[in-house]
């Protein structure tokens, strides 16, 4: 795996992670063709098929019945943590997967580890300022994040999403019409936050559980690419809470999708605010030397 696609791997699975994730590890395979041009998701979706027996619901509805799936809104507000264990798809000639860490914590901090080749890759957001340390491209000093990188950091929507208590977090959804997702009929929601950009939820219309998400825009060789992500394999965890534990992101101009997988979630873990604050500089790998033992030279034998 190349460092390129190990940089793209980390900057992506910060993408949108109020979904737990909205993106996923990406390995950088580009299409033979011209890359296509980000546009909006919803433009072509009115004419897809629905089914005729999808309910007709208000966006007021279809948030509070996917509230109740996901185990209520009491139970969501008493989520003040989350630390999120797995591993992500990084793609490659042979499949690797690298172990990840998500820490998350209200109102709006996160921190991501990722492990690869012996070294710790991290993201990290206080709040307000955002740092990423990358060892595998031997820069072992935190940096501080990009104009872009801040922006999408301060635009997440908290741990549990934009439709739990979107009202309180200054969200206006509406119904933006009906959509078949893999073979199920959706609601397709238009989510407008107070900060960020416009964007879209698809709700199933059976078990009122996303089944697709929009995620934030990601800047890849100078050009703005869609992100969407398929949530999948809903398990439910401490307190009565549902989340998906398995994620496929789709970017615009990438040839293949890549999965993330949850494999431990802990509610309301300890965690001190000093875990979000800018990482400690490393020192510098030194490349082990290779010895080579020399065998003495005989002398030869006198007659």
């Amino acid at each position: 795996m190349s460092k390129r696609s190990l940089a793209s791997c980390v900057a992506l699975s910060l993408a949108a992670y109020a979904y737990i994730p909205d993106a996923a590890a990406v390995k950088v395979i580009r299409d033979p063709g011209p890359l296509p041009v980000a546009r909006p998701p919803a433009a072509a979706a009115h004419s897809a098929p629905v089914p005729a027996d999808l309910p007709k619901l208000t966006a007021v509805q279809i948030v509070d019945k996917n509230v109740a799936a996901r185990g209520g809104l009491t139970a969501w507000r008493a989520v003040k943590a989350m630390r999120i264990t797995g591993q992500l798809d990084a793609g490659g000639k042979k499949p690797t997967k690298l172990p990840y860490t998500l820490e998350v914590k209200r109102p709006n901090k996160e921190r991501m580890t990722l492990e690869f080749a012996g070294q710790t890759a991290v993201q990290v957001y206080d709040g307000k300022q955002g740092w990423k340390l990358r060892p595998y491209t031997n820069r072992y000093a935190p940096e501080p994040f990009t104009k872009d990188e801040l922006q999408k950091a301060a635009a997440q929507q908290q741990l549990d999403g934009a439709l739990i208590d979107y009202v309180a977090k200054g969200n206006k959804v509406e119904l933006d019409g009906t959509e078949m997702v893999e073979g199920k009929g959706t609601y397709r929601l238009k989510v407008t936050p107070k900060n960020g950009p416009v964007q879209h939820v698809w709700v199933d219309g059976t078990t009122f559980l996303e089944a697709k998400v929009e995620g934030n825009p990601h800047r890849m060789d100078g050009k703005m690419r869609n992100v969407e992500t398929y949530l999948r394999d809903y398990r439910t965890i401490d307190g009565g809470l549902k989340m998906a534990f398995v994620s496929e992101t789709h970017v615009d101009g990438l040839r293949a999708s890549h999965n993330i997988t949850i494999e431990n979630v802990k509610v309301n873990p300890a965690l001190e605010d000093s875990v979000f604050g800018k990482p400690q500089t490393l020192a510098a790998a030194v490349p082990q030397r290779k010895f080579t033992m020399l065998t003495p030279a005989v002398a030869p034998k006198s007659h």
